[in-house]
């Protein structure tokens, strides 16, 4: 368990993950283009990173950008890679302004040089803040974070500095992307659909699962704040009986 109890009584989750989902289907209920719908999500992004502070969230993930993604329509990808950019340059100086660490997990290799830079940079500048971890998803899969975890394992055996008899769910947890942070406590979908889309599967094992019909650009304070409201009403039993917990 890595909740914490305020003040008020409410269980705060100290790990929130959120799949940013309905851009696009916001921009074509307004008549406007998908592109129009992720350039008003960024809006979103930063009330939930300010929500998360003010919640005392000790690490927030939101979903970017999926490996599967690359699937989308050319120009998309394209509008989404440049918008990537611009809120790196323009937003990484206030997440360092208060003390927010940022990070990008995935295969950031099969971006632009100039983006790979960016975020390179961007991690460098934060490195040292001692408040929330922004973690960005980006080119990422939860599948790919296994596999890739299970690789580093691999080669640990093959070059005999590790045994097969002592590989645990621990070793494989140390070459997770996240393996830095506290374990996942609530996973927040937006959009209306009921599914995980390849995120977090490893990490999600435990969390309590949130759904919701609005649309990522409409999801504000009081929107987040309603999802922590849910998870404070949920008995995290973790394998045991409901009598147990109460103890």
């Amino acid at each position: 368990m890595t909740e914490v109890i305020t003040e008020n009584s409410i269980k705060v989750p100290q790990h929130v993950a959120i799949i940013m989902d309905g851009n696009g289907r916001w921009a074509q209920q307004r008549g406007k283009s998908r592109v129009a719908g992720h350039k008003s999500g960024v809006e979103s992004v930063r009330t939930s990173v300010s929500t998360a502070i003010k919640q005392g969230i000790k690490a927030l993930t939101l979903f970017a950008f999926s490996s599967e993604n690359w699937q989308r329509p050319e120009q998309e990808v394209s509008v989404l890679m440049d918008l990537f950019m611009f809120v790196l340059t323009r937003e990484v100086k206030k997440l360092h302004k208060n003390d927010v660490r940022f990070q990008v997990i995935g295969d950031v290799s099969r971006f632009s040089d100039k983006l790979q830079k960016k975020i390179k940079d961007s991690e460098d500048l934060t490195a040292n803040n001692k408040g929330m971890v922004l973690s960005v998803a980006a080119n990422y899969g939860g599948r790919w974070d296994i596999v890739n975890a299970a690789k580093i394992v691999a080669e640990k055996v093959a070059n005999n500095t590790l045994s097969v008899d002592d590989i645990t769910e621990d070793t494989l947890n140390e070459y997770t992307s996240l393996a830095n942070l506290p374990e996942l406590d609530l996973l927040i979908r937006t959009g209306g659909d009921f599914r995980i889309s390849n995120f977090l599967l490893w990490q999600a094992a435990y969390a309590e699962l949130y759904f919701t019909d609005t649309l990522w650009p409409d999801f504000d304070e009081e929107a987040f704040n309603a999802a922590i409201n849910c998870f404070d009403q949920r008995e995290r039993r973790f394998g045991q009986t409901g009598e147990q917990v109460k103890i």
